[in-house]
């Protein structure tokens, strides 16, 4: 009497999970025993002995995989090109940050980069040029969005404005004391004066550092937003090429248009996430940018100064 291991027609192979995947003994190769004592190796998910990766059971059995447990997945059967797509999957599988998609593993001693000498020679002129920026290895800064200076005009226009009142009342004081006999001397009050404009220029130059510092770093891989709330609070986003989803401006009004400024808006894959950078020159452009760098990050191309151009 045969047993039921010997009267079925397929074999039940085990993912990494544990959870059973069912492949037909029709199509294997006759040399093969798939008795219960094979160790069960890996590939993908499932289980291949790698010195078989070419042969006809390890062709089968890894489409019978992808049928009944992956389904269809550019990323996970990792084609070298697809119709109407220029992208290489292994790069998307490596950097991207999109829900539903298998990911390529990491080796357990991955090899060292080795960067070439015109990546390392803009490497450390990045790491010289903006010290305080964290870079990888042979990342390197390609563009730095600054805010437009009309952000400006609100914080130096009421600067002046007080400047100009404090000097009103120091040269019109003498004829304000007679007219009120003032007994505070015009020594005593200059000096008061010049207290106030010092605390005033004090200010105006915080409120200006601090707008200044705001900027926007796009590098070969990634988007570094920095923003200043005030002297001692201070905010860093850093988001990934690959997970940027989204680019774009957005003009308000007259002023907006008449001096080429607004805001440009980033969003990214999975959480939703949304990036605003304000008070920017020339958006159009700047979106341009990194529209560009982002697709030639996902595509697999060099992301280099040429994309400035």
């Amino acid at each position: 009497m045969s047993t039921d291991s010997e009267q079925s027609d397929s074999v039940t192979l085990y993912d990494k999970d544990g959870n059973p995947v069912q492949v037909s003994k029709a199509n294997m190769p006759e040399h093969h025993d798939p008795s219960p004592t094979d160790n069960p190796p890996q590939i993908g998910r499932i289980s291949l002995d790698p010195k078989e990766d070419d042969s006809k059971y390890a062709q089968m059995a890894r489409q019978q995989f992808e049928k009944e447990v992956v389904g269809t997945s550019y990323v996970t059967k990792a084609p070298q090109g697809i119709d109407g797509h220029n992208f290489d999957p292994q790069i998307r599988a490596q950097y991207a940050n999109e829900p539903g998609l298998v990911h390529a593993t990491r080796p357990h001693e991955p090899q060292a980069y080795e960067m070439s000498d015109p990546v390392r020679k803009l490497h450390e002129a990045s790491k010289l040029k903006y010290p305080d920026v964290n870079l990888s290895a042979g990342e390197f800064v390609l563009h730095d969005v600054h805010r437009h200076p009309i952000g400006l005009f609100t914080p130096v226009s009421i600067a002046t404005v007080a400047v100009l009142a404090i000097l009103a009342i120091l040269f019109s004081y003498p004829v304000i004391a007679e007219g009120y006999s003032l007994v505070i001397g015009l020594g005593a009050l200059s000096v008061v004066a010049i207290l106030l404009i010092v605390l005033v220029a004090l200010f105006t130059y915080i409120a200006v550092w601090v707008y200044l510092k705001n900027r926007l770093i796009l590098t070969n891989e990634s988007v570094i937003q920095e923003i200043q709330h005030s002297l001692f609070s201070k905010h860093e986003q850093t988001v990934s090429l690959g997970s940027v989803e989204d680019a774009s401006y957005r003009q308000r009004g007259f002023i907006q248009m008449l001096f080429n400024y607004g805001s440009i808006r980033l969003s990214t894959e999975g959480e939703e996430t949304t990036y605003r950078f304000y008070y920017v020159e020339n958006p159009k452009k700047q979106v341009a940018i990194l529209t560009n760098a982002v697709e030639a990050f996902k595509n697999g191309r060099p992301v280099t100064n040429d994309l400035l151009n």
